[in-house]
């Protein structure tokens, strides 16, 4: 049996109440989870066709960081924290553009070469001699896989991104991601009330397509099949019906996708997700590639970021499938957005007792349990005090590390 299969197991007697409801609802534990999750988690930034030229740049926020990620002169891509090394004002404020020569920041127009090295402070003799290096925009942690740029602000235990998903490369190689194109050239974002935590949950598992996406049961019927966590990654593989499809765009996509002769046969009907946790999904259709991820603002307050990619050169029934994929999409993220909603809303209400996870569910057992194995405060059924949270997780986890010693 391998390693995935095993994980796949059911256990007769597993814990089928989830996280407790306070989890969702505290911004103490929210901050520790920006700390533990976000900052020392990959988080994907962009690709490297939203930086075609040299000196062209995005920027990206995420828990409470600032980045730039930059092509140089060289053509190499580096990334830097947006934090001018002077007073700490945004060097670049806007979320994309192109820097010819110097970066320049606003405040008092320290300038930047686009390897990130200090060029030249405003007034240099009314300041002590500052090393072009030691003084430069401080670098980010990077890897690229496939053509996705992933940047890692502080330390972790997650090995590099190109490790990690080591293991999906052959199945992804076929896609030549790493060729393709933004489509809209820019990222889209949404800001939700909601949990971060809850969109994840809604993301882990299958079990609830057949009543509340329409368009999906449509697409791929009971072809869905997901994985949960495995040395943090999953994978979720959906093949297409061979019935025609009653809805509209459902229809028409499987009647226009053509043949896409890089992929293999498994894959030219079928949309292929690889999870990276703790929040990012790269999607992967015959006809394009996309990413979705998101950041916790607070408790109750979640930013939702994506892009979507496509080839290069694309001819109109490629163009045609694409739009009815986006639709789909569109629709079926409308409806979960709907479920997130009142699945909070519930965790305020008095009647609340608690989750219980069918085995359909497994998935968002496993991811679960892996935030409460690094977070071991979140496996308490109540919260700790107000102003413990923080202190409480340390001892938890101290206390873990010397039973396991």
């Amino acid at each position: 049996m391998s390693e995935i299969e095993e994980q796949r197991k059911v256990p007769e007697d597993w814990d089928r109440s989830g996280l407790a409801p306070w989890t969702y609802l505290n911004d103490e534990l929210a901050e520790l989870e920006k700390d533990t999750l976000f900052r020392r988690h990959w988080q994907l930034a962009c690709h490297v066709s939203n930086l075609p030229e040299r000196g062209s740049y995005i920027t990206f926020d995420m828990a409470g960081e600032r980045a730039i990620v930059m092509r140089g002169e060289d053509g190499e891509i580096r990334a830097f924290h947006n934090l001018c090394r002077h007073r700490g004002s945004r060097v670049l404020a806007k979320k994309r553009g192109v820097c010819k020569k110097v970066m320049v920041c606003p405040f008092h127009g320290w300038g930047y070469n686009l390897d990130g090295t200090l060029r030249s402070p405003t007034v240099p003799e009314s300041l002590p001699k500052l090393d072009k290096q030691e003084h430069g925009l401080k670098p980010i942690e990077m890897d690229i896989w496939m053509g996705f740029v992933f940047l890692r602000f502080l330390p972790g235990n997650q090995p590099r991104i190109s490790e990690l998903l080591a293991r999906h490369v052959e199945e992804v190689a076929p896609y030549q991601a790493e060729d393709m194109v933004p489509v809209y050239g820019g990222f889209w974002s949404q800001e939700m009330k909601v949990n971060w935590k809850a969109v994840r949950d809604v993301d882990n598992e299958g079990y609830h397509v057949p009543m509340a996406h329409p368009g999906l049961q449509d697409l791929y019927g009971k072809n869905y099949y997901d994985e949960p966590i495995v040395n943090g990654t999953n994978r979720s593989f959906a093949k297409l019906t061979d019935s025609p499809g009653h809805l509209w765009s459902v229809r028409h996509y499987k009647k226009i996708l053509p043949d896409f002769p890089n992929l293999p046969a498994s894959s030219k009907r079928a949309w292929l997700y690889i999870g990276i946790f703790p929040n990012t999904v790269i999607s992967f259709y015959p006809e394009s590639a996309a990413f979705y991820q998101e950041f916790p603002l607070a408790a109750g307050q979640t930013l939702q970021r994506g892009a979507t990619y496509r080839y290069a050169e694309e001819n109109r029934a490629m163009r045609l499938s694409r739009y009815l994929s986006e639709r789909i999409d569109r629709l079926t993220v409308e409806e979960d957005t709907q479920l997130i909603e009142w699945t909070c809303e519930a965790m305020e209400s008095s009647a609340f007792d608690g989750i219980i996870l069918s085995d359909r569910e497994y998935g968002v057992k496993a991811y679960h349990d892996k935030l409460r194995d690094l977070l071991p405060v979140m496996s308490m059924p109540e919260a700790p005090a107000p102003g413990t949270v923080a202190a409480v997780n340390a001892e938890m986890s101290a206390a873990r590390a010397a039973a396991a010693e």
